[in-house]
């Protein structure tokens, strides 16, 4: 224990020394800190390298906000979409290994997988997953909101996701083509997306550290903790999002100290020493544009970043005249930024346990105007003033009311217990609906949420978090429609999850309900429809068939009472009649009417 914390003070020592011997960096400590004070973020650690030298290393603020544990430059933060640099550069070194083309289909390396149209499997090569031009808008509700361990399980959805453009028609950031660039690493390689990582970087690098998965997190120590501010700007724990499905899009977890070598990787043109762990080429490749952002000119409030392009895992722009490559990153209350600029030979990594946090831009741009030697902008007043310029008008909008789109006095158009089921979309996932004391909730990942009624068959998803419901999000929460088919019964629910493309629909299965044999025993026979004879009768151990001649025989799903659904027809029902304790007669419910057939005596 003495000897480890020898070691912790021998690291401070060593940090403190790289901000104060180097001229660059004179007053920088208190910038850092100023932009921590306003940003009301828990912590945060940065590193500054230059070649293959770090020259600046440090922790602000605390890795545990609730008991004051300061943050170092060997804590541990989630990176997140940082993590994709990982993934393409895998993919770079299997071309240098000739197991691939970056020219190649995805659906060459993977047996079965397939696109949502032909026009996609036809056009699609890796290339455009790594620069994302695949025509896919973001669908990152498949993956956040029905999370998966199983990779090929996630990828298996993407043949049922809709595009919103053509093929490298334009760029669209998408997490699922980096879960498909790290699938076909896996296929290619017969190893784990992480063993790959571990093996081809991690190990080589001596980052040693760094961790691939929510397991190796929760076994190291020095770990931060993920925080957020709520409504009234306050600093709230957020629980960890276990990413590991989607691993190869966003889940490693770092330091400063780590990432700091894999940003000297990448400085030196590939080497490690002697050793050539990354083609140049690719490095070249990668960090040079692959696919135009958005055009136009630079903005009056950034006039210095002049262009915005993509590489394969790296977002290109100018700093202030200076060629910059860098990736952001954002989960469950961590932000991540980190950033090489190569005609300067220097590179910056920031990580931060805040939420949707602006301190890794803020952090790194105050460190970049330090070690370029330009014009240095007070990026901490700036942010300070726009801060308060966006809660001010947040107050205005508040005072004025919020807009109220609901129409009074409707009521939903089915009793609760009609809108319960499994509602399932194959390119997202299923979840339940279920009524408890008079109230509709879903259940979406072992999360309740409560389904709060807005107007007519639309509703809202309310959290609860603690066993209570936020009420706070009535009015501002993601809106569902149910809708009914032609026999009146609840069809589906839209939800407008992903922005580029129409609303996403969710069919529903009523629940069925367990009937014994002996029930079931009561509605076998023959029923007489208008001069038909249909047959009811049971089998496949204790499942209710009925048959019309010249049709198949039809399954019966139980839901309720005396009532059944068709298994395979949409809007086909079938409810038995009971008089004076026997079965005398049997409704068929269908779109195209109602018919009633007289039960045979036997």
């Amino acid at each position: 224990m003495k000897r480890h914390a020898i070691l912790i003070a021998l690291s401070l020592c060593f940090t403190f020394a790289y901000a104060q011997t180097d001229k660059r960096l004179k007053g920088i400590d208190k910038k850092f800190e100023s932009i921590l004070e306003t940003s009301k973020a828990p912590g945060f650690a940065i590193a500054i390298v230059e070649g293959d030298k770090i020259v600046y290393a440090k922790g602000f603020g605390y890795k545990d906000y609730e008991n004051k544990v300061p943050a170092d430059a060997n804590t541990l933060y989630a990176i997140g979409s940082s993590t994709k640099a990982f993934t393409s550069a895998l993919l770079g070194v299997l071309r240098e290994q000739d197991k691939l083309s970056f020219d190649d289909s995805p659906i060459q390396h993977i047996p079965g997988f397939e696109f949502y149209n032909g026009d996609m499997n036809n056009n699609i090569i890796i290339k455009d997953l790594m620069r994302h031009s695949t025509g896919l808008p973001r669908h990152d509700g498949a993956w956040y909101f029905f999370p998966n361990k199983d990779k090929d399980t996630l990828i298996a959805r993407m043949k049922y996701q809709e595009p919103f453009t053509g093929v490298r028609q334009q760029w669209y950031y998408n997490n699922f083509a980096f879960l498909l660039q790290g699938v076909i690493t896996e296929k290619i390689t017969g190893k784990s997306w992480e063993e790959n990582i571990e093996e081809t970087f991690f190990k080589p690098l001596g980052m040693n550290r760094s961790k691939t998965d929510l397991a190796g997190w929760e076994s190291s120590d020095n770990i931060a903790i993920g925080y957020r501010l709520d409504e009234n700007r306050e600093i709230k724990k957020m629980d960890y999002y276990d990413i590991s499905g989607m691993s190869p899009a966003g889940s490693i977890n770092s330091s400063v100290n780590d990432m700091s070598k894999w940003i000297m990787l990448w400085l030196n043109k590939g080497k490690v020493g002697e050793t050539q762990l990354l083609p140049e080429d690719y490095i070249k490749e990668a960090s040079s544009s692959q696919m135009v952002v958005g055009a136009g000119y630079p903005s009056a409030e950034l006039p210095g970043v002049q262009f915005a392009n993509y590489g394969y895992g790296w977002f290109l722009q100018s700093y202030k005249g200076h060629y910059l490559v860098e990736h952001g990153g954002n989960i469950d209350g961590f932000s991540a930024n980190v950033a090489f600029y190569p005609s300067d030979n220097m590179g910056i990594v920031v990580l931060t346990n805040q939420n949707g946090s602006a301190i890794p831009r803020l952090a790194r741009s105050i460190a970049a105007d330090h070690m370029l030697g330009v014009d240095k902008t007070d990026w901490a007043k700036k942010f300070k003033e726009d801060t308060e310029k966006a809660i001010e008008a947040q107050a205005k909008a508040e005072d004025g009311g919020k807009e109220d789109s609901n129409v009074k006095g409707t009521r939903p158009s089915h009793i609760l217990l009609d809108y319960t089921g499994t509602y399932e979309n194959k390119g997202y996932g299923k979840f339940d609906i279920v009524v408890e004391n008079d109230t509709l909730f879903a259940t979406l990942d072992d999360n309740r949420i409560y389904l709060h009624h807005h107007h007519y068959d639309t509703f809202e998803l309310i959290d609860v978090t603690d066993g209570k419901v936020e009420t706070s999000q009535i009015g501002d929460a993601l809106k569902v429609t149910f809708s009914t088919n032609v026999a009146g019964d609840i069809e589906n629910m839209r939800a407008n999850i992903e922005p580029m493309t129409d609303a996403i629909v969710f069919k529903r299965t009523p629940n069925s309900i367990d009937v014994d044999a002996d029930t079931l025993e009561q509605y076998v026979g023959l029923y007489d429809l208008m001069g038909t004879e249909i047959k009811s009768y049971i089998k496949d151990e204790n499942v209710l068939y009925v048959f019309v001649p010249g049709q198949p025989e039809y399954e019966l799903i139980p839901t309720a009472e005396h009532k059944f659904n068709f298994k395979v027809l949409e809007g086909f029902k079938v409810e038995f009649i009971e008089e004076a304790g026997k079965i005398t007669s049997v409704k068929f419910i269908q779109p195209n009417g109602t018919f009633i057939g007289t039960k045979k005596e036997d």
